[in-house]
């Protein structure tokens, strides 16, 4: 009996573009694009009516970009985890788009040699930011303190661990709710309590305290 593959979903309003990354994804085994979208709006009634494991977006679609887009993707489609590919390099797109739960960041000059990588980490509960990019996103800001990097003393809750951990992989809280079989609002408390105990604003700040414990692999 064949095992099903990762289920994916593909945007970005370049049709060469689409092609290739189509042809990336599909030439891996245990990897299916099941469906293609050319504007954010496509990609968003795409994933609600599919719901797909794994969704690869680009940042600048017509229609819906950005962290518009992940964020109600996150929504309509809570399960499933998504990956920028994008040509930005900026720090702010960066920033925006782990803020707005994206799991996976890949520069497209590097969508050969390390978009499928991404899509296996990502799907195995891990965080991959295209190595061009690490360094923007966990270095020269306010937060990058080493306190705020381990903050071993935070006296945290299995709970809130728990919450934190499912967070830090890009589940919403609605989808975190679900997995933990525990209400929204009781996850947003424990969240609440956690960043008060940790000092933390961001969920860039919890991602890079993720990787600091060594919950998760990531491309960095």
């Amino acid at each position: 009996m064949t095992t099903p593959g990762l289920r994916i979903l593909l945007a970005d309003d370049h049709p060469v573009v689409l092609a290739g990354i189509k042809s990336l994804v599909t030439a891996e085994e245990g990897l299916d694009v099941i469906g293609e979208a050319q504007d954010g709006l496509s990609a968003l009634e795409m994933s609600e009516a599919l719901q797909p494991d794994i969704a690869v977006i680009d940042i600048s679609m017509p229609g819906l970009i950005g962290t518009a887009l992940a964020g109600r993707m996150r929504t309509s489609c809570p399960g499933c985890r998504l990956i920028a590919l994008t040509v930005h390099e900026d720090r702010g797109y960066l920033r925006q788009m782990l803020e707005g739960g994206v799991a996976g960041y890949v520069l497209k000059r590097s969508a050969a040699e390390d978009l499928v990588k991404a899509v296996r980490i990502v799907a195995a509960g891990g965080i991959y930011i295209d190595p061009e990019m690490s360094t923007k996103a966990f270095d020269n800001s306010p937060a990058s303190s080493a306190e705020h990097v381990s903050n071993d003393g935070a006296d945290l809750s299995k709970r809130e661990i728990e919450v934190l951990r499912l967070l830090s992989e890009g589940y919403s809280s609605k989808a975190a709710a679900a997995r933990l079989d525990i209400a929204v609002k009781t996850i947003e408390t424990y969240k609440a309590r956690a960043f008060e105990k940790l000092g933390f604003q961001s969920r860039v700040e919890l991602i890079r305290y993720a990787v600091s414990r060594g919950w998760f692999s990531n491309g960095m």
